[in-house]
Order: C-alpha cells, then sequence, then structure tokens
C-alpha cells in the first residue's frame, strides 16, 4: 500500500450513491474513505475527528445544500472539493455556482444505472479525487476571492464594439486548460474588451456543463462567450467554449475561420482535448495564431503547442506561482513549446496587446 493514502469523506444523501462510492474509491490502494454521510451537520461533526484531504460533494442536500457547505468550508480550511452531480441542466447550473465558490472538478452520477457507473465510469471519480489531491488550494481561494468582485457586465454593444464584432480578423487565440481553469478563465475573459482577436477554448469538463460554463462567463464578460457549434464564425469580441463531451478544431473559410464540433475518440484522456484544438489551429491559422495553456493536470495541449510553435504561432504558457495545478503549462515548457510564461493577471492584457499589433 502507498505511503501516502488520499483520505476522502463522501457526502451524499442518497445511501445507494455513499455505498457505490465507498465500494468504488476503497478498490484504490492509494485512497482510504473516512467516512460516508448524508448531509454537510454530519460531514463537520465527522471532519471535527479527523480532516479528509479531499471531498467527494453533493449538492442538493436536506438542512444544508453543497454550495453553503462548500463556502464554509473554504472560509475555514480551504479543503479539495470534486462535485458528484446529476447530468441535468439544473444540476450544470448549481455546478458551476459550487465551481465558482472554489470546488475543483465535477464528476456526474446517474439517477439511475449506478452499478454499471460503478464498473464503468470508475476512472473517471478515481482520477477526479487523485487531482483534487494535488490541488494548490491556497491558489484556489486566492482564485475564488478575486472573481467574487466581479460585477455583471452589459452585453449590449455599442456602435463601436457591433463594428468590431461583426468584422473578422486574420488572428485568433487557442486557449487550453483544465484544473483550476473554470476559476483562471473567468479573471481571463473578465478583463478582455469586446475589441479582443476572437478566442476558441477547451476546457476540461463533463458534457453538458459547458453550456452553463459558457452562460456563466458571458454574463460576467464584456465579450460574448458561448457554448460552440459547427459554423460558427471566430470573431473579435467573441469566445467560443468547447462543448463537454466533443472535440473542436477550427478550419479556414474564405478570409474567415470557423468551428467544427465533431465526435470522436478520447485523446490524451480528454474530449474535448486541447490537443485537436491546437493541431487544428497550428494546421489553419499557423503563425496568425497566439496560443495559452493554462493550469490542469496531465500533458494534453503541450504537443498540439508545440505544433503551434513550429508553425511559427506566439505561445505562451501560465506560470508554476499562479497555476492551480501546473501540469499541462509544465509539460509544455519542457516540449520547448512555449515562448513566454506569463502570470495568470498578465494574460488578458498579453492578449489584448497581441489582437493590437500589426500583422
Amino acid at each position: 500500500m502507498p505511503d501516502k493514502q488520499i483520505r476522502v469523506l463522501v457526502v451524499d444523501d442518497s445511501a445507494v450513491v455513499r455505498q457505490v462510492m465507498v465500494q468504488l474509491l476503497e478498490r484504490q490502494p492509494d485512497i482510504t474513505v473516512i467516512g460516508a454521510v448524508s448531509d454537510p451537520i454530519f460531514a463537520m461533526s465527522k471532519m471535527n475527528q479527523s480532516w479528509p484531504d479531499v471531498v467527494v460533494l453533493d449538492i442538493e442536500m436536506p438542512r444544508m445544500d453543497g454550495i453553503t457547505f462548500l463556502k464554509e468550508l473554504m472560509s475555514v480550511r480551504p479543503t479539495p472539493v470534486v462535485i458528484c452531480s446529476t447530468l441535468t441542466e439544473k444540476g450544470a447550473e448549481t455546478s458551476m455556482q459550487a465551481m465558482a465558490a472554489g470546488a475543483v472538478t465535477i464528476v456526474t452520477k446517474p439517477k439511475i444505472g449506478l452499478k454499471s457507473f460503478l464498473e464503468e465510469d470508475a476512472g473517471d471519480v478515481v482520477n477526479a479525487v487523485r487531482i483534487a489531491a494535488v490541488t494548490d488550494m491556497r491558489r484556489m481561494k486566492a482564485l475564488t476571492m478575486a472573481n467574487r468582485s466581479h460585477v455583471k457586465h452589459s452585453n449590449a454593444s455599442t456602435s463601436s464594439s457591433s463594428q468590431a464584432m461583426s468584422s473578422t480578423t486574420d488572428r485568433l487565440v487557442a486557449i487550453g486548460t483544465s484544473t483550476g481553469g473554470t476559476q483562471a478563465l473567468e479573471v481571463v475573459l473578465t478583463q478582455l474588451s469586446r475589441v479582443c482577436p476572437g478566442i476558441v477554448i477547451v476546457q476540461h469538463m463533463p458534457e453538458k456543463f459547458t453550456g452553463a460554463f459558457a452562460a456563466r462567463l458571458n454574463n460576467l464578460s464584456e465579450i460574448e462567450v458561448r457554448e460552440a457549434q459547427t459554423g460558427d464564425r471566430v470573431i473579435p469580441g467573441r469566445a467560443l467554449l468547447a462543448p463537454g463531451g466533443m472535440h473542436m478544431a477550427i478550419k479556414r473559410s474564405g478570409a474567415q475561420y470557423v468551428v467544427e464540433v465533431m465526435d470522436g475518440p478520447f485523446v490524451n484522456r480528454h474530449k474535448p482535448s486541447v490537443d485537436v484544438l491546437f493541431n487544428s489551429v497550428a494546421k489553419w491559422a499557423g503563425k496568425n495564431a497566439l496560443g495559452v495553456i493554462m493550469t490542469g493536470m496531465g500533458d494534453d495541449g503541450a504537443r498540439g503547442l508545440k505544433e503551434m510553435y513550429d508553425a511559427g504561432a506566439l505561445t505562451v504558457s501560465q506560470d508554476e506561482s499562479s497555476c492551480v495545478v501546473y501540469g499541462m503549462p509544465k509539460e509544455a515548457v519542457k516540449l520547448g513549446a512555449v515562448r513566454q510564461e506569463l502570470q495568470l493577471q498578465s494574460i488578458a492584457g498579453f492578449i489584448e496587446r497581441y489582437g493590437a499589433a500589426d500583422n
């Protein structure tokens, strides 16, 4: 058995879900479940006796909902939290609130078919717990606190921004991120103006949750943010987010860039994959693109960013000091794919300057 055990507390009002989660996690030699309780009140009592490394948390529970509990946890003792949510529109919206409050990532649970969930999706849950266990919660809390200061912007266009939105550009920005990326993207996108270059984004996130995430960012940002559909144009002042469970690529259509959303096998264990997007940008945009790789576990996007670098693109990464998980940027740096490392707070300004520079 490994020397360092990941101590997990499961909080879910369904006895069946608790049973399944305990079985699933206890199969792993590096994970120990220290408790499985039905609501946050019981959870707090349990945590006073033995503090977990990771909490797997449902949202809708009696006595205290998961989001209230999460906020209290973040204020008292920031602890990695994995949200366990059903694949519904309502579940997606509330899960986005939880991510904004400081949750690390989301795993989906079915309303029925828990036995098959245990057999088929165990890897997703276990991987989420392991990622959460290495997350820098100090940085996560700092990001969460910074993002709470954002005010809702109006998406109504002025005459000048309408003109910018209807124009096309030879330049585009491609962003890839994973763990910590929901908070990091909020920092970047809410600082951008409507004359920034067109942006395409892959954020590792389950199916159905990306729509709610894009809607949240759209409400917070001056630019337009939406979940991508095949044929959407990449234009200034617009950010297109790859749908969960689908890959996204760009193509050239005359003087315009458009996105293609397609199914396919997992790439680097992800769908959408950052590498799929970056490879397409290297092919179709080449030196007219800026690639940005940000916080996240693993190496998805590193090789794609190297393809962009080799095609003449400008490539940057989020630096270690501002990453929640310094994985994807680290791998890109090791491959020689990064021309410059930037702190998170500097990325939006870099994008604006890139868009304003002469072609």
